[in-house]
């Protein structure tokens, strides 16, 4: 962790879908240079919460506190200009176009001068893409797809990364390796993170601080240390 500075900060935050209501009074920090894992059940409102910070989901009530700056209705646009990139379930690319056309397409809101820079940037964390650069992304394994998306956020040079189970759909030692390099982005880039994650045990072994959500509410919050002794985390997670 480089500074004891807080990046992100949620206040009482309550939303949902339509009527449903998901998140309840989430209270939620995140400092500059940490890695902070967001776990808890399927349904438990993990990415709801990253959907409702990214301006993907509407706040009912609570807000969202960016460098100091208040969001009461964040938005995705105003997210980006802060500094915030959202990489999504699902290894989103453009299977279609190649590796570069991809990482270009991620750079789109800077100057060409730039986006080399923040290539050369995602090179430097994922060496592999380099060797794909005229290959199509649908023709890439999981894992490389993977480092694609990673590689698109990342291309933007942002403060903070807001990941949703970047493990999903990976065999289990890519989900090692995916994770490694997560934590090596932050450390190279500096880059804050707060990652959702099923695979508890795995994102525990990169993470700083994790949150336990339960039921749309945090039920646990603290180092990530705390929950490496099994009692511990059976008694929180279960």
């Amino acid at each position: 962790m480089s500074s004891q500075t807080s990046l992100l900060s949620i206040n009482e935050l309550t939303a949902g879908y339509g009527k449903r209501q998901v998140l309840l009074d989430v209270n939620l920090n995140v400092q500059t240079g940490e890695i902070v894992a967001l776990v808890g059940h399927n349904g438990a409102g993990k990415s709801t919460l990253l959907k409702a910070i990214f301006g993907l989901v509407k706040i009912w009530q609570g807000c969202v506190i960016m460098g100091g700056e208040i969001l009461n209705s964040p938005s995705p646009r105003k997210l980006l200009r802060a500094g915030v990139a959202y990489v999504p379930q699902g290894n989103r690319v453009f299977t279609d176009l190649t590796v570069h056309e991809n990482l270009k397409i991620g750079g789109a809101t800077l100057q060409r001068q730039m986006v080399d820079i923040g290539i050369e940037r995602v090179f430097t964390v994922f060496p592999t893409l380099k060797s794909r650069l005229k290959q199509r992304a649908a023709t890439l394994s999981g894992g490389e797809k993977q480092m694609l998306a990673l590689g698109n956020a990342l291309i933007l040079s942002p403060k903070m990364l807001l990941l949703d189970e970047p493990s999903l759909g990976l065999a289990p030692p890519l989900v090692l390796e995916t994770l490694q390099r997560i934590q090596e982005m932050s450390q190279v880039s500096n880059t804050t993170v707060l990652i959702v994650e099923q695979k508890v045990r795995d994102v525990l072994n990169i993470a700083d601080r994790v949150y336990v959500l339960r039921n749309g509410s945090v039920s646990f919050s603290g180092p990530a240390s705390e929950l490496a002794d099994d009692t511990k985390l059976r008694e929180v997670y279960l």
